[in-house]
Parts: C-alpha cells; structure tokens; sequence
C-alpha cells in the first residue's frame, strides 16, 4: 500500500512559519516530480510548487521568496518551509506525486497523479 502522509500543518499568527513534511511510504522504487499545492475554501487547487528527482524547483509567483520547497530521496519525504505566513495562504495543503513507481504483489507498477490527504494550515491576523 502506497501513501502519501503530510504533516506540520496547524494555526500560525501572520508573519510566522511553519514547516510542512510529506511522507511516502510502501515499496517504492522511485518517485518523479513531487509537490506541493492548496486549496482555500471555495477555491479551486493551485500549484505550490514542485521538485524534481534533480532537485530541480518551481514555485508559484504568490510565495516565491517565502517558501522553500526540499526533498530528501533516501527518506522519500518532500519538505515545504513556509516563512513570512500571511492570512491568504490558508489552506488545507496536498502533497502530490506526478508518478510513483512501486513494488507490489510480485510486480512493479506505476501511478500517476497521487495525492496525500491533505493537511490544514490556518494563519490568523
């Protein structure tokens, strides 16, 4: 069984940070591009951003400058540092993976698109 699980999410006063950790667990051989993205009440998705394998990074114009995306391979875990929090980035935020390739039942499989539950984060005035 392949899960994406986040965590560091919670309640931060503007200006603070916090720092959000994503987790993958199961046999997994490799994990392409992984991300970060949020959804505000009533609004669609966005793109966070994202990091390749390289460690190649991409971030929406509303953060750059703010946040920092990391990953560390051999944990399979992707890192995002939210720094200088203003109420607009609250959010519950997803972890996402563009593909999961794993071990399972005598065979290798691929995933696309998978997503962790998501995890709030909530910044006050």
């Amino acid at each position: 069984q392949v899960q994406l699980v986040e965590s560091g999410g919670g309640l931060v006063q503007a200006g603070g940070s916090l720092r959000l950790s994503c987790a993958a667990s199961g046999s997994i051989f490799s994990i392409n591009t992984m991300g970060w993205y949020r959804q505000a009440p009533g609004k669609q998705r966005e793109l966070v951003a994202t990091i390749t394998i390289g460690g190649s990074t991409n971030y929406a114009d509303s953060v750059k400058g703010r946040f920092t995306i990391s990953r560390d391979n051999a944990k399979i875990t992707v890192y995002l540092q939210m720094n200088s929090l203003k109420p607009e980035d609250t959010a519950v935020y997803y972890c996402n993976a563009d593909r999961i390739t794993y071990y399972s039942n005598s065979r290798y499989r691929t995933e696309y698109d998978f997503w962790g539950q998501g995890t709030q984060v909530t910044v006050s005035s």
